[in-house]
């Protein structure tokens, strides 16, 4: 069974937001169509996250998430979500399917520095 609340760590590569699991076999994975304009909004307060932080994500709340973002439809084999209290909508690529059986009706979302960013603070 998978875990019930999950980390990765994306960073910029070709001004792109992008981030690896090798655990499940993922490389330099792009998001893309609204999730970029999102996560800039999270990160807005962590310094040099363009290097990486942390993104913790589970389909059921969790003390401290930040971001609620709710089932909207699919489209091309991934999902659209929406962060209503932002107005925002993006699509998650069925890479999502590495992390959940089926697509959530919720995802949870919190950003936090890396270790090694909250050392040079």
């Amino acid at each position: 069974m998978a875990n019930s609340i999950m980390v990765i760590a994306p960073y910029r590569y070709e001004e792109m937001w992008v981030f690896d699991d090798p655990q499940v076999g993922l490389l330099q994975e792009p998001v893309i169509r609204g999730i970029p304009e999102m996560i800039d909004l999270l990160v807005a307060d962590i310094s040099e996250a363009e290097r990486g932080f942390k993104l913790i994500f589970a389909q059921t709340p969790f003390p401290g998430y930040q971001a609620q973002l709710d089932w909207v439809k699919p489209e091309f084999g991934g999902h659209w979500y929406r962060w209503s209290a932002q107005n925002m909508e993006g699509w998650l690529c069925p890479a999502l399917f590495k992390y959940f059986e089926a697509a959530p009706p919720q995802l949870f979302c919190e950003v936090e520095a890396k270790l090694s960013q909250l050392n040079t603070l």
